[in-house]
């Protein structure tokens, strides 16, 4: 017998609310290989039309290896489109995933701006 015989597809929910200074999403869910196309299409095609885009990550239960891996390119994006990018509210958990990872000090302040310092420099 399977110890999860009655596993279920991974979700993400993006809910958007556009305003005439940012535009919020707010994630539910999972950050995961199968949902993380989703997160970083929904994001790229919002930073054409703002300046300022939050991220809310309060109901974001679990981000794998993939997530963290569309988080960096949304913000690698979000630097060369100019856009502030902020991701918001990550939950104890999330937050010491980013500092095992060691992308805990590019997701606080301001996350895209200190990454693309990061990754320009030239050696």
């Amino acid at each position: 017998m399977a110890a999860n015989p009655a596993s279920h597809a991974p979700e993400l929910k993006l809910d958007t609310e556009k305003t005439s200074s940012e535009t919020t999403i707010w994630a539910t869910g999972r950050i995961t290989l199968e949902t993380s196309a989703k997160l970083e299409s929904t994001l790229r095609d919002l930073m054409p039309e703002g300046k300022r885009i939050v991220l809310d990550l309060t109901s974001v239960d679990y981000i794998d290896s993939a997530g963290l891996g569309a988080l960096v390119s949304v913000c690698m994006h979000a630097r060369r489109t100019d856009c502030a990018l902020e991701i918001a509210n990550p939950k104890q958990r999330l937050r010491d995933l980013f500092n095992r990872s060691g992308l805990g000090p590019v997701f606080e302040g301001d996350p895209c701006d200190l990454l693309w310092k990061a990754w320009s420099r030239s050696d």
